[in-house]
């Protein structure tokens, strides 16, 4: 409780001052609509859900915010028209990133080997138009030039890739793993130029659910080697060493001991010597599982950690969202935005807790040392 209570005190203010520190924050919006247009008409027409994800971002004001599950649309619009309305909220983000993500961009193969063409998951990654459910950083500090944009890496040239098999054979096809790229959405690091003039990197990313497969556990596979890139990354596989200060952060779509996925390269993140885990935690996440029940009474892991307030005759509640500092970081302080029913708050996320998103935005506030 007493946790809880500084978790709660630390949302009602700003992070203090100073040139080297910040708050960051992730969070799967769940803003994805069912055709291209949709998002944009949303916002403009004062959706509840906008509305709410707008009133929960103006609360934490974090100073980087990653937004996964949200659409791109190719000139901005609907990423403007959010930004404005969390300016009018109280949060103003003038620089943001958002390229174009994997999401529903069309292969004209059978990716999932079903032996039907051109739906959602014949795309690059899932999607019923280009831009569905994508990524966008946000930032009220400048972005630095040459942001890096991986996601058009083929899988099968990730170091150390598994790709899925069936009866011997490359999964669905060797033509359809001749061109698979391995982020679902996207993989980047991007460069954001604090007050002091100091850079800092941030590695943003969003992984494929690792279920909706087949028994060549397709998506698990893939959902482990995304998680694996950063690893690779870490250790130069993939070019240069990074050595600025970073933070990792998404939705890996991955807990590290409940649900359903192959948590081995999660877990290895989680324990890298180059990077921290601030275990943001909630009081509401640890009343829910409470009081849900379900598969929930039969979790390992620490209900106080968990992210996403799924069905709980399925998934139920997990961990899935994270920011990961590198090791340079002082954390601060740490949460996940979830107050327990009655508590200060809690009204933005309504009486059933789902009003903006299943997923609660992650937040960490983090100091570099001079």
């Amino acid at each position: 409780m007493f946790r809880a209570a500084l978790l709660s005190l630390a949302l009602l203010s700003p992070l203090p001052a100073a040139a080297d520190s910040l708050r960051v924050a992730t969070w799967n919006v769940e803003l994805a609509r069912r055709g291209p247009g949709l998002l944009l008409r949303d916002i403009l027409g004062g959706d509840p859900q906008v509305e709410a994800v707008a009133q929960v971002v103006a609360k934490v004001a974090p100073d980087i915010l990653l937004l996964t599950g949200v659409d791109w649309d190719f000139h901005g619009a609907a990423l403007a028209a959010l930004a404005q309305r969390f300016a009018e909220a109280g949060i103003d983000y003038p620089h943001r990133y958002a390229p174009r993500p994997n999401t529903g961009l069309a292969t004209g193969l059978d990716m999932d080997g079903d032996g039907y063409l051109g739906d959602g998951s014949d795309a690059q990654g899932f999607g019923r138009f280009a831009g569905d459910g994508g990524m966008a950083l946000l930032s009220r500090f400048p972005i630095g030039a040459d942001p890096r944009d991986f996601s058009d890496l083929l899988w099968r040239d990730l170091p150390g890739a598994t790709l899925p098999h069936q009866d011997g054979a490359p999964f669905p096809s060797e033509e359809a793993q001749a061109v698979q790229r391995l982020s679902s959405s996207g993989h980047w690091d991007v460069p954001v130029i604090l007050p002091s003039g100091r850079e800092i990197r941030t590695w943003a990313f969003h992984a494929t659910p690792p279920v909706f497969d087949g028994p060549e556990d397709r998506n698990g596979l893939r959902n482990r080697d995304e998680a694996a890139f950063w690893l690779r990354y870490l250790d130069g596989a993939l070019g240069d060493r990074p050595e600025a200060p970073f933070v990792l952060m998404g939705d890996a779509n991955l807990d590290p001991l409940d649900g359903d996925g192959l948590p081995d390269a999660m877990e290895a993140l989680l324990s890298h010597p180059r990077l921290q885990d601030p275990r943001p935690a909630s009081e509401g996440g640890a009343v829910a599982a409470e009081a849900q029940g379900g598969v929930n009474a039969g979790h390992r892991g620490d209900p106080a950690l968990d992210t996403a307030d799924w069905d709980d005759d399925g998934p139920g509640n997990l961990r899935v969202d994270y920011i990961l500092p590198s090791s340079e970081w002082q954390v601060l302080d740490a949460g996940v935005f979830w107050p327990a029913p009655g508590a200060r708050d809690a009204d933005l996320l309504s009486s059933e807790g789902t009003a903006a998103s299943r997923h609660r935005l992650v937040w960490a506030d983090l100091a570099l040392p001079d």
